[in-house]
C-alpha cells in the first residue's frame, strides 16, 4: 500500500468529520441545534449503507479499487455542497412536526439528501479497508488521525472564515482525495484525471456560485432574526461568525428595539434606543444606548432582575452572562462599587467593548467595570475574589426555550454543585440572583428552586426556606439565595419592591398564601404551592408526581432544561391542538424519534446483505458473532467519547474546547493504537495465549479488557484530579486532557483493526459488512449515549461502555 493511498484515506476522513462539524453549525443557523442533530444522525447512516453496498458488490468493485475510490471521493466533494444547497431550500419546518403530517415528507427528503455525501465518503473509506484488509492497522490509523485533524481543523477554520466558505473547503478536500489516489498511476488517463481533480479542488476552494452556499435567506421564518427583519427598515449592520455562533447585529431605525424581558406594567420610563443581537438567528440580546446619564436606565429597575439590589446596597457585583451589557447598566444604575462582567463569547464581548463602544457608552472602559471572557463555572473556580452579589441573567431567548430546543443542552450553570460554588464565592450575607423565564405550567423556576433547596441542604442549612426568596412578573421570575438568613428589613424591602411593580411574591420566609398570586393572576398560586411543597417533608413525593421533570440538576446529569416525563406524554399530545404543543419537550422527543429511526434503519442495513447474498457469506465465520463484536465496538467507543466530551466541558471551561480537544484526542490517539495493534497481535502470538481468571486471551481480549479497566479506574481518579487542576491556565489544561485521553484512546483504537484482520483471514466478504455495522452502531450510540446521560448520568454511561467492551470479544470466539 503506497503513501498516496494512505494520505487519500486520511484526507477524505478529515473531510467527512469536518463536514459533520460544519453541518451542525449550518443547520443550527437555519433551524435549531437539536433538529440539526436529528438530521445529521440519520444522514450518518450513509456509512452503514455504504457498507451494505460494498458487501453486495465487493467482487465487482474491489478489482477497480483506484477508480472506484476516486469516484466516491469526488462525489463526496460534489454532494457535500449540493446536498446542503438542496436541503436549505426544502420547505421543512421542524416546529410544525407535531401538528402538520406533511412535514414528515420533507423530513424524509432531508434525510435522503444528506445521506448522499456520507454514503460516498463512507464508501471511499470502506473500499480502502476492503482492498487493504491485510494492512488494516496502518490504514485505520490514517483514517482516525485524519478524522481527528478534520474535526479539530474545522473548529479552527470556523474562527477564520464563515460557514459558507468552510463548506467550499470541505468540497475541495474530497476532490483532493480523489486526486491523491490517482497520482501514483503510470497511465496517462488516471494522471490527467488526478490533475483535473486537483484543479477542481482549487476552484472549489476559491470560488463557488454564492447561491449554493447562501445561508441567511433560508433561515427558518420562525426564528427571531427573520421576524425582526420584517420590521420596516430593519437591517443587519454587522455579522461575526465563529464556532460559537453566527452573531447578527440588527438596527431598526423606524421601530427601534425596546427589549426589556418581564418589564413591569407599572413602568413609565421609555427604554433608550437599542441594537438587537441575534445568535444563530435567534437568542436575542441587546446593546442599549448609554450616554453616561443614569436616569434613562430607570426602566431596568422595573424588571425582576433588579430585586437583589433592593436587598444588598451598592454591592461588589459579579455578572455571569453579560451579553449586550444590560445587567452591567442595571448594576451601574444601582451604584455597584465594582462590577466583574463575564461573557462566554469573545465576539459578542468585542462588539460591545469595541465596535459599538460609543453606542454603549464605553461601559467596559469605566473604572469600576472589568470584562472577562470566560465560562461561568470556570471563572468561579479561578477567581479569588468574594462578592456581595452574583447575578445570572436570562441566558437564552424565550423562543428557544419554549420550543424545547435547549432541553438536551448540558449546562453546568444551574447544577447543585454550581450553586454551592456560587455561595462559596459570596461574602457572608451576600446574595445569589438568578432570573429565568416564568413559563406556564411552571417548570424552569420550580426546578431552579428545587436545585437551590438541595444545594443549601447539602451545605448544612437546617431551614433552607429562610435563605430564599422568589418574585415573578408576567414573563420572568427571579430567585435570590442569600449566604445567610434573610433579615426582616430585607424581607420588607423585597415585599415593597414587588408591590410597587405589581410583581407577584412566590416565596419569602413567612409568606402567607393570600400574599401570592395577586397581580399576574393564575388559576392557582402554582409558584407559591411548588415552593412550599419543595421545602416540606413531602418534597420527594411532589417531585415524583409533578408533570414535568424537576429533580435538581447535578454535574453528573447537567441537563437543567430537560423537563420531559414519559408518563404525561399522552396527555400533552392529546392537548397539542389546544396550545399544549409549546409544552412538548421537542428536543427530547426528536432525539428519541431519531433513535428509533436509527435502530430500524440500522437493522435493515445490517441484515440486508445476509438476506440478499447468502452464498457470498457462506463459510465458518459466525455472522452473529461478527455483528455483535462490531456493534459492541461502535457502541462502546461512542459512549465513552461522548461522555468524556460532556464531562470535560466543565474542566476546559468551554463546550467548544471540550468537543474539539476530546474528539481530536480520541481519534488521533485511537489512530496511534490502531497502528500499534498489529505489533501487539504479533507479540501475543510469540508469547502464546495468556490466561486471565482461567480464560485464555489474545490481543483482542487484552485491548478490550484494558479499555474496561482504565475507563472504570478513571471514574475514581478524574473527579478529584480535574477539580484540583480546574483553575490552571487553558493551555496546560488542554495538555493535561490530552495526556489523560491518550492511554484510553490508544487502547480503544486496537479492537477494530484486530477484528477486521481476523475476519479478513476467515472470510474477506465480511469486511465491508463489518464496516457498515460499526458505522450504524456509531450512529445509534451517539443518540443513545445522550439519552443515557440524561436519565442515568455520565458515570453510568461510562460503566455501561466498560461492560460492552468486556463482552465484545465473546462474539468472535
Amino acid at each position: 500500500m503506497n503513501r498516496p493511498t494512505l494520505f487519500a484515506v486520511a484526507v477524505v476522513s478529515a473531510a467527512i468529520l469536518a463536514y459533520q462539524v460544519l453541518l451542525v453549525r449550518l443547520l443550527a443557523i437555519i433551524s435549531w441545534h437539536h433538529f440539526a442533530y436529528m438530521i445529521i444522525s440519520i444522514a450518518l447512516l450513509g456509512f452503514g449503507a455504504s457498507g451494505t453496498v460494498l458487501a453486495l458488490t465487493r467482487a465487482r468493485v474491489v478489482p477497480h479499487f483506484t477508480a472506484a475510490f476516486a469516484t466516491c471521493a469526488a462525489f463526496f466533494g460534489a454532494t457535500a455542497v449540493g446536498a446542503f444547497a438542496i436541503l436549505a431550500r426544502l420547505p421543512f419546518n421542524p416546529l410544525a412536526l407535531v401538528w402538520d403530517p406533511q412535514q414528515m415528507i420533507w423530513l424524509g427528503a432531508s434525510y435522503g439528501v444528506l445521506v448522499l455525501p456520507f454514503f460516498f465518503g463512507g464508501a471511499a473509506v470502506g473500499l480502502a479497508f476492503t482492498r487493504h484488509a491485510a494492512e488494516i492497522g496502518r490504514l485505520y490509523a490514517y483514517d482516525l488521525v485524519g478524522a481527528g485533524v478534520g474535526a479539530l481543523g474545522m473548529v479552527g477554520i470556523l474562527f477564520l472564515v464563515t460557514p459558507a466558505v468552510a463548506l467550499r473547503l470541505v468540497s475541495a478536500a474530497g476532490l483532493l482525495s480523489a486526486a491523491l489516489i490517482l497520482l501514483p498511476s503510470a497511465r496517462r488517463g488516471p494522471r490527467l484525471a488526478a490533475v483535473s481533480f486537483a484543479a477542481l479542488a482549487l476552484l472549489s476552494a476559491a470560488w463557488l456560485p454564492s447561491g449554493l452556499t447562501a445561508i441567511q435567506p433560508h433561515v427558518s421564518q420562525f426564528k427571531g432574526l427573520p421576524m425582526a427583519l420584517r420590521t420596516p427598515d430593519a437591517r443587519v449592520i454587522a455579522e461575526r461568525s465563529s464556532p460559537l455562533g453566527l452573531i447578527s447585529v440588527v438596527a431598526s431605525p423606524t421601530i427601534p428595539f425596546r427589549y426589556a424581558p418581564g418589564l413591569s406594567l407599572a413602568n413609565t420610563i421609555e427604554p433608550p434606543e437599542q441594537l438587537g443581537i441575534f445568535t444563530d438567528a435567534d437568542s436575542l440580546s441587546t446593546i442599549t444606548r448609554f450616554t453616561g446619564e443614569l436616569e434613562p436606565l430607570g426602566y431596568l429597575d422595573y424588571t425582576t432582575s433588579a430585586l437583589p439590589y433592593h436587598v444588598v446596597e451598592e454591592p461588589e457585583t459579579l455578572i455571569l452572562g453579560a451579553g449586550g451589557g444590560e445587567q452591567v447598566l442595571l448594576a451601574l444604575y444601582h451604584g455597584a462599587r465594582e462590577i466583574d462582567a463575564v461573557e462566554l463569547n469573545p465576539q459578542l464581548a468585542d462588539l460591545v467593548a469595541d465596535q459599538y463602544a460609543e453606542f454603549a457608552g464605553g461601559i467596559y472602559d469605566l473604572p469600576r467595570v472589568d470584562l472577562h471572557v470566560a465560562e461561568a463555572r470556570s471563572f468561579i473556580e479561578r477567581t479569588r475574589k468574594r462578592y456581595d452579589l452574583i447575578q445570572i441573567p436570562l441566558l437564552y431567548s424565550f423562543g428557544a426555550a419554549s420550543a424545547g430546543t435547549q432541553s438536551l443542552h448540558e449546562s453546568y450553570t444551574y447544577t447543585v454543585e454550581a450553586l454551592q460554588k456560587y455561595l462559596e464565592t459570596l461574602e457572608p450575607g451576600g446574595v445569589l440572583s438568578i432570573t429565568l423565564w416564568a413559563k406556564l405550567p411552571p417548570r424552569d423556576s420550580v426546578k431552579l428552586f428545587a436545585t437551590a433547596v438541595e444545594a443549601l441542604r447539602e451545605r448544612g442549612a437546617v431551614d433552607p426556606g429562610r435563605q430564599l426568596a422568589m418574585v415573578r412578573s408576567w414573563k420572568t421570575a427571579t430567585l435570590i439565595v442569600k449566604n445567610g438568613e434573610l433579615a426582616q428589613a430585607e424581607i420588607a424591602s423585597l415585599k415593597e419592591f414587588a408591590r410597587a411593580r405589581s410583581f407577584d411574591l412566590a416565596w419569602y420566609p413567612g409568606i402567607r398564601a393570600e400574599e401570592a398570586n395577586r397581580f399576574n393572576i393564575l388559576e392557582h398560586p402554582y409558584f407559591f404551592e411548588a415552593a412550599t411543597a419543595l421545602l416540606g417533608r413531602e418534597a420527594d413525593a411532589f417531585i415524583g408526581t409533578y408533570k414535568f421533570a424537576i429533580s435538581p440538576a447535578t454535574d453528573d446529569r447537567p441537563f437543567f432544561n430537560d423537563f420531559f416525563e414519559w408518563r404525561f406524554l399522552p396527555e400533552l399530545f392529546e392537548l397539542r391542538r389546544q396550545g399544549a404543543a409549546a409544552m412538548l419537550d421537542m428536543g427530547y422527543l426528536i432525539l428519541f424519534a431519531t433513535l428509533v429511526q436509527a435502530i430500524v434503519l440500522s437493522l435493515l442495513l445490517i441484515v440486508a446483505p445476509l438476506l440478499l447474498r447468502r452464498r457470498g457469506f457462506a463459510g465458518s465465520t459466525p455472522k452473529t458473532g461478527v455483528s455483535l463484536y462490531f456493534l459492541a465496538l461502535g457502541l462502546g467507543f461512542l459512549f465513552i467519547e461522548i461522555a468524556y466530551i460532556q464531562r470535560f466541558i466543565l474542566f476546559l471551561g468551554h463546550p467548544l474546547y471540550a468537543v474539539a480537544v476530546i474528539l481530536a484526542g480520541f481519534l488521533v490517539f485511537a489512530g496511534v493504537g490502531s497502528a500499534l495493534a498489529s505489533r501487539l497481535d504479533r507479540a501475543m502470538a510469540r508469547w502464546g495465549a495468556q490466561s486471565v481468571l482461567g480464560r485464555k486471551i489474545g490481543a483482542i481480549e487484552l485491548s478490550a479488557l484494558g479499555v474496561a479497566v482504565l475507563a472504570t479506574l478513571y471514574l475514581f481518579l478524574l473527579p478529584p484530579l480535574l477539580e484540583a487542576l480546574i483553575a490552571w491556565p487553558d493551555a496546560i489544561k488542554i495538555a493535561v486532557t490530552l495526556v489523560l485521553v491518550a492511554p484510553l484512546a490508544c487502547l480503544m483504537g486496537m479492537p477494530f483493526p484486530l477484528g477486521v484482520a481476523l475476519i479478513a483471514r476467515a472470510n474477506p466478504d465480511l469486511v465491508p459488512w463489518a464496516w457498515g455495522i460499526n458505522g450504524c452502531a456509531s450512529v445509534v450510540a451517539a443518540i443513545l449515549a445522550t439519552l443515557l446521560a440524561i436519565h442515568a448520568g455520565f458515570t453510568a454511561t461510562i460503566v455501561l461502555a466498560a461492560v460492552v467492551y468486556l463482552l465484545a470479544p465473546i462474539g468472535l470466539r
